[in-house]
Formats: C-alpha cells, structure tokens, sequence
C-alpha cells in the first residue's frame, strides 16, 4: 500500500504533513556539518527538502516499495539518490557515521532497545536525532473533530506517550527534550535527542 501513503498523509492531517516532516529541519546542524541519515524514509519528501537545503544523506528504510517511489521522485527531481535498505536494528554503517539522524512519524521501531543502541553507535558524540512523532490538528471544524476522534480511537492520541517516550530515551544515554512546532492550524511535536 505504499503508493497510498502521500494521499492518505495528506488527508488525515488535513494538509499538513508535509508542515509536520519539514518542522525537523530547523533543529538539525549546519548543512556542512557531515552526514544525516533518515531513518524510515518513506516516500522520499524530506530526502528531497534535506538535500535541497544543501545537506549529504543517506535515506534509510525496511521497505523496498517506498524505496521504489522514493528514488522516482529524487530522479525527477535530479537529486542524488542514496538509499540502503535494511532493519533498523542492525544498521550497515561504521561507528559514528553520522552528525545527525532524522525519523518523522516513526512507527514502534524507533522505540526498540536494538534501535536506540544501534542510533548512539552511528551518531558522532553530542550527535543529535530529530524525531517528529505527532501532528495534532489545532483549527476548528466537523473535519478535524472527526480525525481527532479517529486519532483516538485508534490510540494515536495518547497524552501521556510523549512524557514517557522522553524518560525512556534518557534511559540509553541520550538527553530528550520535547519541543512543539506550529503551523498554520496544527502543531508538530518533535523529540531532539542528543547523545552524551
């Protein structure tokens, strides 16, 4: 169902994804700092803004189907194209590749033991990992109601996930800090990770 994701993103967050995935953009390091390594990078969107913003990535994913759509798009757009497929708990990179790693709306993966351990080993000391876990539509509307009860329902909505999600990544050596980014109508909530 890989073909689905931008028009299903697009419409469950009203317009706004894109918003969400770019708000991770503003707390990486200088775009001459070294490599940047996105875990999960599904269609390929950010892979696109990162490396038209000037940044050397590396596009990662378990998925050889959104790898497919992610190259097209980066070939359209004549960007270079750099992707590795594989598990995130065993990442193909040597120690301390990497200045920083970003992951927008991660699934359970992210939180793993084998993750976290393999995230601080590829990540340069005082490395940072940008994660955007969670849009949260914040204009008025039958629509939004009707997306924030689904959100619910479906236990996407969790007020108490991002305070526990912070202590646990404090719990592999990384220091959390949970930060809320608006845009026009929503807010991206984001956890910048940086290893110590």
């Amino acid at each position: 169902m890989a073909f689905t994701y931008d028009w299903v993103s697009w419409f469950v967050s009203l317009g706004q994804w894109r918003c969400w995935q770019r708000s991770a953009l503003q707390f990486l390091p200088e775009a001459d700092s070294g490599r940047i390594l996105e875990l999960a990078h599904g269609t390929g969107n950010l892979q696109i803004d990162l490396q038209t913003a000037g940044y050397q990535t590396v596009a990662f994913d378990i998925s050889p189907y959104m790898g497919q759509i992610a190259k097209r798009k980066l070939a359209q757009h004549n960007l270079r194209q750099d992707f590795v497929q594989g598990s995130a708990f065993n990442l193909p990179f040597a120690d301390e590749t990497f200045t920083a790693i970003v992951c927008t709306f991660p699934t359970e993966f992210v939180v793993q033991p084998e993750t976290l351990s393999e995230i601080n080993r590829v990540l340069v000391d005082d490395g940072k990992t940008v994660v955007v876990l969670n849009g949260i539509l914040t204009g008025g509307g039958i629509v939004k109601a009707f997306l924030e009860w689904l959100y619910r329902i479906t236990g996407q909505r969790d007020d108490s996930r991002e305070v526990y999600l912070t202590q646990y990544f404090e719990g592999y050596g990384m220091q959390a800090d949970s930060v809320e980014v608006e845009c026009k109508g929503s807010v991206a909530q984001l956890v910048i990770l940086t290893k110590s």
